[in-house]
């Protein structure tokens, strides 16, 4: 069953009837080489072509008793050929199908989610350039650090969406592969000109080795890719749930009319989308473990990644697409909050300058140890009973002595912290 909250054309990627479209092009594309080759007539592998027909649910109730889904299928497609159908499947193996055909899905769904990342990353963008130069506190352990700009965050985020952009190329590539090489890969009832023929039609590569299946590794590194770039929303997301907190409140999700937070308290706006994609990302990641479980398989192949790939293929695809969607929509809207980002810039008295002041008294010839006592000294001051670290500064004796208050006064201009974000937006956007 494909989840409700599928986008429609992902939707259509992992239907069964997309799925087993792409069935029946493999088999008559078989059928024609097979008659390019001379092992069946020409005539047939077009009349095959023209005449090749399934229903989804006479499948599904062939099924019921082969208890085998190309079985069923093949079944299926026999039904509308009559006499012909002694030519399809001519030295097939299941797994020929049902890999090259995934191979497809995959193809397809990858580049619905480049899209995805494309729309992404045009709105960071914007987000990024529109708050350039908005201050903001830079946090580490979650405690008040250096500042920075809103935009900056941003930008970290684009770049971090274009590797994943990259990743996601490659994995499609790694995946974008076919095989029709028969119940062991050794191409002994089907001839590897078939595989060449059939790839070529379908925009394939054919693996240059396999065994009854395309070999798990592929799968595994796309999978494994998709959970990356879920790891990737998570972050972003966790980001936002973090400033949308009331202590903080530097930016927050869109809260629409009628829109309710609680049903026991009317004034909450929860950062609900967010939590949504935190949670996503879990099963996303999850199917990724199982991607890698489904890689060591007994011999030439067992069955047991079989039941696995049913869920985790449509899940995952469809999962990523929705989440890139979903985030896309939630930094487009989000409401961002530069009064109280220059209010917490505040929150700890000027704390935030302290290295600078550790910086200057360190070229006057202190050592570091000694630069680190002094500032720390009348840091933990102000920190333990509140003030001004500016003032604090101006009253120390010992700081006194070595620094000029034109010195101290100037260490706490915050644009000398924001001296370098043309550099780094330089890097990540251009010269624009």
């Amino acid at each position: 069953m494909i989840p409700r909250y599928s986008r429609e054309k992902m939707r259509q990627i992992w239907t069964d009837q997309n799925r087993m479209d792409k069935w029946l092009l493999i088999e008559v594309y078989a059928c024609e080489a097979l008659a390019e080759s001379g092992e069946i007539p020409k005539e047939a592998a077009r009349e095959i072509r023209e005449k090749a027909r399934f229903d989804v649910a006479r499948v599904q109730e062939i099924e019921l008793t082969t208890k085998h889904d190309v079985v069923a299928f093949i079944t299926c497609v026999g039904e509308s050929l009559g006499e012909l159908s002694r030519h399809l499947h001519l030295g097939l193996t299941s797994s020929d199908v049902l890999d090259t055909s995934m191979a497809l899905l995959f193809k397809e769904s990858a580049e619905i989610i480049i899209e995805d990342i494309h729309e992404l990353r045009k709105v960071i963008r914007e987000r990024a350039f529109e708050h350039k130069e908005t201050a903001m506190i830079g946090r580490s352990h979650g405690i008040h650090a250096e500042p920075i700009t809103f935009g900056l965050k941003m930008a970290l985020w684009y770049e971090e969406m274009g590797r994943n952009l990259d990743r996601l190329k490659r994995a499609k590539d790694t995946v974008s592969v076919g095989k029709i090489s028969g119940a062991v890969g050794t191409y002994a009832n089907v001839s590897p000109f078939v595989e060449a023929y059939v790839c070529e039609k379908l925009g394939l590569k054919p693996a240059s080795i396999s065994t009854q299946v395309i070999q798990r590794d592929r799968y595994a590194e796309y999978f494994v890719t998709l959970a990356i770039i879920a790891a990737s929303i998570e972050k972003f997301a966790v980001e936002i749930r973090h400033l949308q907190r009331t202590e903080i409140l530097e930016a927050e999700e869109f809260f629409s009319k009628g829109q309710k937070g609680s049903s026991a308290m009317p004034h909450k706006r929860n950062p609900i989308l967010s939590e949504n994609l935190t949670g996503l990302a879990r099963l996303v990641r999850g199917n990724a473990m199982a991607a890698l479980e489904n890689v060591a398989l007994w011999h030439e192949r067992d069955i047991s990644h079989s039941s696995v790939e049913r869920i985790i293929a449509p899940d995952s695809n469809i999962l990523v697409d929705f989440m890139l969607g979903r985030l896309t929509g939630l930094i487009k809207n989000l409401i961002v909050y530069p009064e109280n980002m220059a209010a917490n810039l505040k929150k700890t008295g000027g704390l935030i300058f302290s290295e600078r002041i550790m910086l200057e008294l360190m070229r006057k010839g202190l050592s570091r140890e000694d630069a680190y006592g002094l500032v720390q000294k009348n840091a933990m001051h102000v920190w333990e009973k509140g003030g001004d670290f500016k003032k604090t500064l101006l009253q120390d004796s010992d700081i006194r002595t070595i620094l000029t208050p034109e010195i101290i006064e100037s260490s706490f201009d915050i644009r000398h912290h924001l001296n370098h974000v043309n550099t780094i937006f330089s890097r990540i956007f251009g010269s624009e």
